[in-house]
């Protein structure tokens, strides 16, 4: 049986907040716990978001027996249960390990890895990321080099719509006819690798990125220096061409909004179907858990939601149906499709408000640009793009921002009048950047 840790440290600073490698890498996984004010909570890695229908009843039952009763889905794809007990680690160990969830006690950190949800579902995109999936992970877990790197550093497959190329992933693999692209951090350059070759290239520069850190004490691509990120493009292509990879550079600027798929049946399904599924908050009880699950097999969204595979035509709308009675979000028109925010209080001792409650209490029509409420300015798990940020304040009430990428522009700064303050989300929701 595999052993857990104690609980960790408290989180690292705000997402984008360059780290010291000195300060130890404080991300919470399913061996090391991290210590919250609701219990401890553990942090389930699911490459992809795939899970088979045993695993996912597996998850179920852990948050029930273990935790609170509910499992909370991640803005990459993962779980987290919350309100363990603070020697739950080993049974938790023990249920994930046996159902194919922990392959490996020394990488399970770092088998951060989101996927195109709709690959190979619904006829777009340039190819399927499954088999990249499967071959990036065993890489991983088979690299001794792959242990330095850190809970944060973040794999995407995009399989050419552009979906995950948008979330600013470290290391990205793009589908493209007869190929693949391979992107490192934000830069428009990109290296073209033939497809047999793509999970290999992606552990590569991450490798790259490594040996860059162990001089800048970088967690993450974007906490190096710009001087240094541009580089490694460069050094990525010079160690494939050593390895006898044939790889050349292309210009491909990364899709300025990553869109979530829109709930409701999936086009393109022949006898089964898949049925993509808003989750508000991206919580769940695990009635709802069980319910969702049953239809078939899971793909777990970087937008907190989840794409049920396999299921009947024929039941398609009995099945919708009762997913929409379970209050999950089956179909346009929802207040809470575009709403998220942090755990808050009394989850966060961090948090200086209750932000979900606010967030319930704001929901109306549905908004033209999404919505993040964050407890405090860390704003852990905020979207990418342009979205609405709503922060509380340190003295009460909450400040109203539009992000645009790197550009925030303050609107207005609100009291804790829930009128007030849902009118003034709702207004900022609808108004675009130019």
């Amino acid at each position: 049986m595999l052993a857990a840790m104690s609980a960790s440290p408290p989180p690292p600073p705000s997402p984008g907040a360059a780290c010291a490698r000195s300060s130890g890498d404080a991300c919470p996984g399913t061996l090391r716990l991290h210590r919250a004010d609701d219990g401890a909570l553990a942090r389930i890695r699911i490459p992809g978001g795939i899970l088979t229908p045993p695993q996912a009843d597996v998850l179920g039952r852990a948050a029930e027996r273990l935790g609170d009763g509910e499992l909370h889905l991640t803005s990459r794809g993962n779980v987290q249960l919350r309100g363990l007990a603070e020697d739950a680690g080993p049974r938790l160990a023990e249920l994930l390990a046996g159902a194919g969830l922990l392959p490996s006690a020394r990488h399970e950190r770092v088998r951060n890895v989101v996927a195109s949800p709709l690959s190979g579902l619904d006829g777009l995109g340039d190819g399927d990321v499954g088999p990249w999936l499967t071959a990036l992970d065993r890489l991983v877990c088979a690299s001794e080099a792959a242990t330095a790197l850190s809970g944060r550093f973040l794999f995407a497959l995009d399989d050419g719509r552009g979906d995950v190329d948008a979330l600013g992933a470290d290391v990205t693999l793009i589908a493209r006819a007869g190929g693949a692209l391979l992107r490192v951090g934000a830069t428009d350059t990109v290296l073209a690798v033939p497809a047999a070759e793509a999970p290999r290239a992606a552990l590569l520069a991450a490798e790259v990125f490594l040996d860059a850190a162990r001089d800048t004490g970088a967690w993450r691509v974007a906490d190096l220096a710009g001087t240094e990120a541009a580089a490694l493009p460069g050094t990525v292509l010079r160690r494939l061409r050593r390895a006898g990879t044939d790889a050349v550079t292309h210009r491909h600027p990364r899709p300025p909004e990553a869109r979530p798929p829109a709930p409701g049946p999936v086009p393109g399904g022949r006898g089964s179907t898949a049925l993509a599924v808003g989750v508000p908050l991206g919580r769940m009880s695990a009635a709802q858990w069980r319910l969702l699950s049953g239809g078939g097999g899971l793909r777990l969204t970087p937008w907190r939601g989840a794409v049920v595979t396999g299921v009947p035509v024929g039941r398609v709308p009995g099945h919708l149906a009762s997913l929409a009675a379970a209050g999950l979000i089956t179909g346009p028109g929802s207040g809470w499709a575009g709403v998220g925010a942090c755990i808050g209080r009394p989850g966060c001792a961090k948090s200086l408000a209750d932000v979900r409650a606010h967030a319930a209490a704001a929901v109306g029509e549905p908004g033209r640009l999404p919505v993040y409420w964050s407890g405090c300015e860390r704003r852990c798990g905020h979207p990418h793009g342009e979205w609405i940020d709503v922060v509380a304040a340190p003295g009460g009430g909450h400040r109203i921002s539009r992000v645009h990428g790197n550009r925030s522009e303050v609107l207005t700064a609100v009291g804790d009048d829930p009128a007030a303050l849902a009118s003034a989300v709702a207004s900022a929701r609808g108004t675009r950047t130019a």
